[in-house]
């Protein structure tokens, strides 16, 4: 399938405007630049409530973004999504994601929690892991402070959020819960090295590059060790049986495509409840990108339909 006429308008403006790599920058630079470009092509949406909390982690307190799509009285609880950013574990934070979260929230009628884990380099692995793991414990315990239902939580990410949201679901059915009905993993990276044909096909020209993932990696990562735990690398895991069900969305053009659909597969050869849907036209980042992009807001109903499927 051709590339999606709006995300080669999208590529060409770009190119255009001379945008730098994210591995031209410094990290705060890249931080910085990422805002710039998520906040010209997410879309605006209005939700009931959002707030903002720290809460208690091992290393230290974690930021957390709730939002509520409608007012809920004491006798109602709702399902919660448990959501981290993507951004090769160096860029992306609450604001990067806020309209993705915000459409999730008010279309599946649940809560989303997102999580602002700690950074590379500052923070390398498994700092991450440990935030996000962290974070989905204190949804499953102080669920209903919030009014949420702690026997209705997923689980999702986008890229590196993908990524995490996969490390936790295994974390989860190795240390005894919480117990998730769902994990919604959009184009995540999960294989422990970027050598797929797709990393290979279009490793320039499609926004994400293969010279941005080394740089991300080379940031993330303490040592080439690393690249061997499952929980930088699910896709390498012994064990994927028991997992909950899953969602796995992948780009056409996209470096990760292919890690995206071995997942799935292997998923699915261990027992699980998988759906894999390939968005052929599209490049990686396009969840985010509802205002420029059509197909965004396509794959955000897409991911509403299972998630209330998991939640009833």
């Amino acid at each position: 399938m051709p590339l999606d006429i709006q995300a080669r308008t999208l590529l060409d403006a770009a190119k255009a405007a001379g945008v730098p790599e994210m591995w031209e920058l410094t990290p705060a630079m890249a931080r910085a630049e990422y805002l710039k470009r998520t906040a010209k092509v997410k879309p605006k949406i209005d939700i009931w409530k959002v707030e903002d909390r720290q809460i208690p982690g091992p290393l230290g307190s974690i930021g957390v973004r709730i939002y509520t799509p409608r007012a809920v009285d004491g006798s109602e609880s709702l399902p919660i999504l448990v959501w981290y950013h993507g951004g090769g574990f160096v860029i992306g934070d609450l604001d990067s994601h806020d309209a993705a979260c915000r459409a999730l929230s008010n279309q599946a009628d649940c809560l989303v929690v997102a999580v602002d884990y700690r950074l590379a380099p500052e923070h390398k692995f498994p700092a991450a892991v440990i935030d996000c793991e962290a974070a989905l414990k204190w949804v499953a315990e102080s669920a209903s402070d919030f009014g949420g239902d702690r026997a209705k939580i997923a689980v999702g990410g986008d890229s590196a959020g993908g990524n995490l949201a996969a490390a936790v679901a295994l974390l989860a059915r190795d240390n005894g819960g919480p117990k998730l009905c769902f994990q919604l993993l959009i184009y995540p990276c999960v294989a422990p090295e970027p050598e797929t044909r797709s990393h290979h096909q279009f490793a320039e020209g499609y926004l994400l590059t293969r010279k941005t993932i080394t740089w991300f990696y080379e940031q993330y990562l303490r040592t080439t060790k690393d690249i061997r735990d499952p929980r930088y690398a699910p896709l390498g895991a012994d064990d994927l049986s028991s997992l909950p069900p899953a969602l796995v969305i992948v780009a056409g053009y996209d470096p990760l495509r292919d890690e995206g659909v071995d997942y799935a597969r292997a998923l699915i050869e261990a027992g699980n409840q998988v759906s894999l849907s390939n968005y052929e036209g599209m490049i990686h980042g396009f969840y985010l990108m509802g205002a420029v992009i059509d197909m965004a807001n396509k794959a955000i109903e897409e991911s509403v339909i299972h998630l209330k499927s998991a939640f009833n």
